[in-house]
């Protein structure tokens, strides 16, 4: 049985209150795409290094389309283009991790009716696995439906699994966790039996996990996002962070660390995206700072440099 979080559950204006009170120093750095077009460029990972250069991974959109690209792209004085000879995919949503030597790949795909290739029905995460960039090979595949599953090899070796069940049991979206032996056990039960963490979001409101590290001692920091709406039915998504004890399932309460008026107006791909951020990855860089990546409005990428919001649970 889960043991429930004493802290009453904080709603988004009850967090976001907290985090204009004691906002810290911030750098914003727009990132500069070139080689995909007129299309846009969001939702990207954070860079990691590769064969000795620095990768990440973006959405690639046209501004009034759903169906999109994701790219593999590195840095060249100062303008990221995509990798050259690197397959792209098919996907939404990037994210990647390391377990075991290999690297993780994952990204939703969009399923389309049968009778009309333009109008989606549903969406499933992928997942891709090997040891060159060149060369993964596709190995599971989250349920119907079910964006934010991210992955994270734990201290004895063995997977950490976070989830996003919807519906009876998660409402709006909440966040589940489950641990397994390796990457071999990654099936769709084990995405559907995933305990669901207590506490997290009211249920009006909703989030999911973007991506996990390692910290020290053995807790998972977890960078994600929290979102509600709004009265007129407008979005709202904030870039938030907490930790989670991978034996007892235990999470801090959550805690927001970016928001969309930390970076300068922009395009948004649809009025009611106006007020989100997306996190989608976090560089520690040590002396208690890190640079998230965020896709800001679902039109453009930031990076963000600000406190590191997991040196508070390795004190």
């Amino acid at each position: 049985m889960m043991t429930r979080n004493p802290a009453r559950t904080a709603t988004c204006k009850q967090l976001l209150d907290t985090y204009h009170a004691g906002r810290g120093t911030t750098i914003v750095n727009k990132l500069t795409f070139t080689g995909v077009g007129h299309r846009d460029v969001y939702n990207i990972t954070a860079p990691f290094m590769y064969n000795g250069e620095e990768v990440l991974m973006g959405r690639v959109e046209e501004r009034d389309s759903e169906f999109s690209q994701v790219f593999f792209f590195t840095c060249h004085d100062g303008v990221w283009r995509p990798r050259a000879h690197t397959h792209t995919y098919n996907l939404q949503d990037p994210c990647w991790t390391r377990i075991r030597g290999e690297l993780i790949v994952g990204g939703v795909e969009v399923i389309t009716a049968a009778d009309d290739p333009h109008r989606i029905t549903s969406w499933v995460t992928q997942f891709y696995r090997g040891y060159h960039i060149d060369s993964l090979t596709h190995f599971s595949s989250g349920p119907g439906t079910m964006k934010d599953i991210r992955l994270i090899e734990l201290d004895n070796g063995s997977v950490g699994v976070f989830t996003r069940p919807q519906g009876e049991r998660g409402g709006r979206g909440q966040i589940g966790f489950t641990v397994i032996p390796s990457l071999d056990e990654l099936n769709e039960q084990t995405f559907i039996n995933a305990e669901v963490l207590q506490d997290q979001f009211v249920p009006e409101e909703w989030g999911g996990a973007n991506e996990a590290h390692l910290l020290r001692g053995g807790m998972v920091g977890v960078l994600g996002h929290i979102a509600c709406f709004d009265s007129a039915g407008n979005k709202h998504y904030y870039a938030m962070a907490f930790s989670l004890n991978p034996e007892t399932y235990k999470a801090t309460p959550v805690k927001i660390i970016a928001v969309r008026s930390d970076f300068p107006a922009g395009p948004g791909k649809r009025k009611e995206l106006e007020d989100v951020i997306f996190s989608g990855g976090l560089k520690r860089l040590g002396g208690g700072r890190a640079v998230l990546s965020v896709g800001v409005s679902d039109a453009e990428a930031y990076e963000i440099e600000i406190a590191d919001p997991f040196d508070e649970y390795e004190s």
